[in-house]
């Protein structure tokens, strides 16, 4: 039984992402599911099924961001619909390999694999199986760029076996949305109402629109005056887009001349993986008069 991890792909440097999120179903590109069965097996009847985008079929391809399970789907253009569930024990991501002793998904055990081909009405309560791995390969955020496995299965114990294959050629993945933050160190402390003016730039690697929230902090004559704020700005990549926020104080005490700490947290989402994209920068501001 594999346990063999699969390759690590790197996230850009620029952004730590949060907020993460169930992967999305992705269309596939380039695939196929097919399977047949023995006299008695439940889940093909004994038939042979063949779908493909090629045959106007749809398939979709759905992975975890542990890369610990893939869920292969199929809408087929006769109305036909089967899901295969291909799963590597707990803990681990699927990689080339056969996996032998599953049981089925989402019940197996920590230590077991999940396997599990069900559609039309059709499913096993219980089941054993083995299915092979020739080929995955992984993108970011449960994109799953290539597939090429085998299965077996047996519902309740029994010999007769439904066998198959999955074969998914996708695009490569498209990359994560990265953000750059620029805090300008100077800014204004307005003597008419107290607020504090603040700017800077922020850069996208993908079209976005980039939300800002922080904070500013000034100590005068052992005065706290602090103040937060937002603002939104959209981003282009390729050009540092510009933002202006307004810093009102939470006190009596207005902003004055001199230095204060500004906290910056700017965040996106990303468009391919849905997922908040968020970089954070401490800088020190000088205020001046305005």
């Amino acid at each position: 039984m594999l346990k063999r991890a699969a390759a690590v792909v790197a996230v850009p440097v620029l952004a730590v992402l949060v907020g993460a999120v169930p992967a999305q179903a992705q269309t596939v590109a380039t695939g196929s599911l097919s399977f047949g069965g023995d006299q008695g097996d439940y889940i093909s009847g004994g038939r042979a099924y063949a779908y493909s985008t090629e045959a106007k079929d749809q398939l979709t391809v759905n992975a975890s961001e542990d890369r610990n399970h893939i869920a292969v789907s199929v809408s087929a253009f006769n109305s036909d619909w089967w899901t295969l569930d291909l799963a590597a024990p707990s803990g681990t991501g699927l990689a080339a390999g056969t996996y032998d002793g599953a049981t089925r998904y989402p019940f197996q055990g920590a230590n077991a694999p999940g396997l599990d081909l069900s559609g039309n009405g059709r499913g096993c309560n219980t089941l054993t199986g083995t299915f092979t791995v020739q080929n995955v390969v992984f993108g970011p955020r449960g994109y799953v760029q290539t597939l090429d496995a085998t299965f077996e299965q047996h519902c309740e114990g029994d010999t007769a076996a439904a066998r198959g294959e999955v074969h998914i050629a996708n695009p490569p993945a498209p990359p994560e949305l990265a953000i750059g933050l620029k805090v300008a160190t100077d800014g204004t402390a307005s003597t008419l109402n107290g607020n504090a003016y603040l700017h800077g730039t922020v850069e996208c690697t993908a079209a976005a629109k980039v939300t800002l929230s922080g904070s500013a902090t000034q100590v005068k004559r052992n005065v706290i005056i602090r103040g937060t704020y937002s603002a939104q700005v959209p981003c282009t990549p390729g050009t540092p887009a510009p933002w202006t926020a307004t810093v009102v104080p939470s006190g009596t005490t207005p902003f004055q001349k001199g230095k204060a700490e500004v906290v910056t947290q700017a965040t996106a989402l990303d468009p391919n993986y849905n997922t908040n994209v968020s970089v954070d920068d401490t800088s020190v501001v000088t205020l001046v008069q305005g």
